[in-house]
């Protein structure tokens, strides 16, 4: 199995999953860009995976399917252009022999899943959409603080070998803020340096991982003493407690420049 990410608009990922053969697609926002790989890897498109109904994530979904006869899976409680199967947390979808599992985690938007496979060539892997980015995650424009703290630290429990297929380039920015919220961690001010170089070469920081999102990710590290101490220096009032920590750090990123 190969794990390719697919450019498409200024910052988008399609992650592109193949055996040589025949590929599965996540988010494909755009279509036009993305058959153009397929054809030039010579590849079959056969399934589509929609984590949100964001048009940046599913703007290509009506021409794929028309062109390829693919299988769109999507979430069961967002409202997504069909047809395409209906799926959440339980579900389990077998693409190009791989099973992935359904997770429900809501935030970004309120019907937001990921895809999760226990093992691809040996690793775990999982595709979060919107709702986990490398050193961040993504804004609540229809989910609750509460609501994402719980979905990011189901994610954060998975393996730490879990592959993270985000679908922004949006590292550099997040490890900025990261960096300016725990200036003393080592190990994202080598991971921003690591970044930059890729950057600097136009190449994907990406997939991230679990263990490395655990060390360097404030949003999933709101239960630490030190990020208490950002949020409560950035804001006086915050609450202490996980919850409170995440809300004040998100509420900050939000703004910070």
């Amino acid at each position: 199995m190969t794990l390719h990410p697919v450019p498409a608009f200024s910052d988008n990922y399609i992650w592109v999953l193949h055996d040589g053969e025949r590929a599965l697609a996540v988010d494909p926002g755009e279509a036009d860009g993305l058959a153009q790989w397929l054809q030039q890897q010579g590849l079959q498109l056969d399934t589509i995976f929609i984590t949100h109904h964001h048009g940046d994530h599913t703007g290509g979904v009506a021409q794929l399917r028309e062109d390829t006869g693919a299988r769109v899976f999507g979430p069961a409680r967002e409202n997504v252009p069909g047809p395409l199967t209906g799926v959440e947390e339980g579900d389990t979808i077998e693409a190009l022999g791989v099973h992935f599992q359904v997770l429900d985690v809501p935030g970004h938007t309120a019907g937001h899943i990921a895809f999760y496979a226990p093992s691809v060539n040996g690793l775990p892997l999982l595709f979060c959409g919107d709702t986990l980015f490398s050193a961040g995650c993504g804004r609540l424009f229809e989910g609750t603080p509460a609501q994402m703290l719980d979905s990011l630290t189901r994610l954060a429990a998975l393996p730490a070998d879990t592959r993270v297929c985000c679908t922004h380039e949006y590292t550099l920015s997040n490890l900025r803020f990261a960096l300016a919220v725990d200036p003393g961690n080592t190990a994202l001010a080598e991971h921003a340096s690591h970044c930059k170089a890729l950057r600097e070469r136009n190449l994907p920081t990406l997939p991230s991982s679990i263990g490395l999102e655990r060390q360097i990710n404030p949003f999933l590290r709101s239960h630490e003493p030190t990020l208490a101490a950002a949020a409560q220096t950035h804001n006086p009032s915050s609450p202490a407690d996980a919850l409170g920590v995440f809300t004040t750090l998100r509420a900050w990123k939000n703004v910070f420049a």
